[in-house]
């Protein structure tokens, strides 16, 4: 019993400076056995190699190109039962792991740290949350998932369920995807939330470009669709 704690690191040192501290602060308050993995670029731009040196974080770069390369690469590493991925930059506060962790414990298979259930709280732009809650509202209906924040990934899940899904997508449409995925291989897939107030990253600049952002989730749009169509296809048939 043990968590493999994953961030994805683009050009994020300065960010990771503070945060590795602290998350193995709240890490050692649960008291289990873990193990701190930082996905970098496939070669490294900046000092965060030297970084996790510091730290004693385990530093990975990525085989597979953008943010869902580097996902798949985290999945990979990731040695313990307990997988828990979060930002590098800051808007997700370490100060939620426990709170993530109990409730993970508590018979789920993915826990989420949402921004939108009682409690939560977001502190991007406007057009922003706007944006979030519409791409959220079509994405509950096309997974079946009813959790209220399925775009962020701040998350724990299950290791053996996470490793054992094959993964296709290439942004942060993979969030969605890989909910989906479990749901079809567990019918009874458990996914639980618990507030998190979602902050500004501490340094450095945002990495998502609106347009392939937007057009990454168009297609997966219709992607999830027809995995979910052939999935329930299939189940049919083996009746």
């Amino acid at each position: 019993m043990a968590i493999s704690a994953v961030l994805l690191a683009y050009k994020e040192a300065e960010n990771l400076k503070v945060l590795l501290p602290k998350i193995k602060q709240q890490l050692d308050k649960i008291g289990e056995e873990y193990e701190i993995i930082i996905v970098d670029t496939m070669k490294p731009l900046d000092d965060t190699p030297a970084v996790c040196k510091k730290f004693g974080a385990r530093y990975v770069n990525q085989r597979l190109p953008h943010f869902g390369g580097a996902f798949r690469t985290g999945i990979k590493a990731a040695r313990y039962d307990k997988f828990l991925i979060m930002d590098s930059d800051g808007s997700h506060n370490p100060i939620y792991i426990p709170d993530i962790y109990k409730k993970f414990v508590k018979s789920a298979d993915v826990v989420i740290g949402s921004r939108y259930v009682k409690g939560g709280k977001t502190n991007d732009s406007k057009v922003s949350i706007i944006m979030s809650h519409i791409l959220n509202f079509v994405f509950r209906i096309i997974t079946g998932i009813k959790a209220k924040d399925i775009s962020t990934d701040f998350r724990m899940y299950d290791t053996k369920q996470l490793k054992a899904v094959k993964l296709t997508c290439q942004n942060y449409d993979i969030l969605q995807e890989v909910l989906l995925k479990m749901k079809i291989n567990n019918r009874k897939l458990v996914v639980k939330e618990t507030p998190i107030v979602f902050e500004k990253r501490l340094y450095g600049e945002s990495k998502r470009q609106l347009f392939k952002f937007i057009l990454g989730y168009v297609k997966t749009l219709f992607m999830l669709i027809g995995v979910r169509i052939n999935a329930s296809f299939n189940k049919n048939r083996q009746k």
